[in-house]
């Protein structure tokens, strides 16, 4: 017998939908369509879970109402489309969840907001006063003042950082597919739906290829890796389609729809999920092979003399990566020691900081505390 959908069990849940659907695919906000999944929330809310909505659609909303008919490419033209279309966006929401009885709250992001330590624990401590007020938080990046060097890049990886942010227990994403497949169906009408399998298993990013549709970002490799991500803090997640009939509903209740990605691995503390998420990186070092097997396998500490080459420029406190010989990244962490001192004593001794340096701040350049595997 097949077990009920993980959303049943879930206290607290992310929905994540996309621009496609929000926006009839282009054409301007589907009004139905966010009624729809209002009054679904609302039910689920119903059932006494904690539900935050990560919405696309306020670029291709402002495209139409300034009749653009393709993405822009340009940065500033993003953020005017933006600006524009959040306007739409957010009182579309507003409008049809007052109508249930239910508030909501614009809460825009963008990547530097969860790098900081500090302003990643003031959103994750608004978004918990917001859920314990039975406010429904509808989450966007904040395109009007994004640039490519704090930009998510799709809303997949948003949702799935928000769903580590508030460590929910299920993220879902609606799309325009029915789940995940074994080839692309568009293109291989033997396609067959993957119903379940485990978040992170390569096999899962291998099949899924391709971006998204001039509206929309993502892709289905998007949300694959989505996924991966949320299941570092033990989410499960659920890929279905948004226009499957009372969706949100009926996987609360248990249904299985779509396809089901199940989180294996352990879950990790609050501060070393705040390290895996980062997605831009100030720079690396390459570490030998007993430094790769000391962090992979023993959960050690980086010590300077396992480090072959500092690569970019970076600061005492940044996120940095660990990589082997081959580039493969071994793990993540802050570092004790800016890249001009890094670079000093690599291959050194820790007793020889000091004299190298002149100082020493902590004997490891990483340590274990401070860093998470990859």
């Amino acid at each position: 017998m097949t077990s009920p959908s993980v959303i049943a069990s879930a206290r607290r849940v992310v929905v994540k939908v996309g621009s496609s659907l929000v926006t009839n695919e282009g054409r301007g906000l589907d009004l139905d369509a966010i009624t729809r999944w209002a009054e679904q929330i609302a039910a689920v809310h119903g059932l006494g879970k904690q539900v935050l909505l990560v919405s696309s659609g306020a670029i291709a909303e402002g495209m139409q109402r300034l009749g653009w008919t393709r993405r822009p490419q340009q940065i500033h033209e993003l953020q005017a489309a933006a600006a524009v279309g959040q306007m739409g966006l957010a009182q579309a929401y507003e409008a049809r969840f007052r109508a249930l009885g239910l508030r909501t709250a614009q809460v825009l992001l963008t990547h530097a907001d969860l790098a900081d330590r500090a302003r990643y624990l003031n959103a994750r401590s608004t978004l918990f006063t917001l859920l314990e007020l039975d406010v429904v938080p509808v989450i966007n990046e904040n395109d009007t003042v994004v640039t490519d060097e704090i930009k998510f890049g799709d809303n997949d990886t948003l949702g799935a950082l928000v769903t580590n942010l508030v460590e929910a227990d299920a993220l879902v994403i609606l799309t325009d597919q029915a789940g995940v497949f074994s080839a692309d169906p568009r293109r291989e009408p033997a396609a067959t739906l993957i119903a379940e399998a485990q978040a992170g298993d390569p096999y899962l990013e291998t099949i899924a290829g391709g971006v998204g549709s001039g509206i929309a970002r993502g892709g289905m490799i998007t949300k694959i890796l989505a996924a991966k991500r949320a299941a570092r803090s033990g989410a499960h997640t659920v890929i279905a389609s948004g226009r499957e009939p009372d969706v949100l509903t009926r996987l609360a209740r248990g249904e299985r729809i779509g396809t089901q990605l199940t989180a294996a691995m352990p879950m990790l503390t609050a501060r070393k999920q705040w390290l895996a998420d980062h997605l831009q990186l100030k720079g690396r070092v390459v570490v030998d092979d007993g430094a790769a097997r000391a962090l992979r396998a023993d959960g050690k500490s980086l010590l300077p003399i396992g480090v072959i080459e500092v690569q970019g420029e970076f600061a005492r406190g940044d996120v940095i990566a660990c990589v082997d010989r081959n580039g493969r990244e071994v793990a993540r962490g802050l570092v004790n020691y800016a890249s001009s001192e890094a670079r000093l004593i690599a291959r050194k001794p820790t007793s020889e900081i000091e004299s190298i340096l002149g100082f020493i701040e902590e004997p490891e350049l990483i340590h274990r505390d401070n860093l998470v595997l990859s």
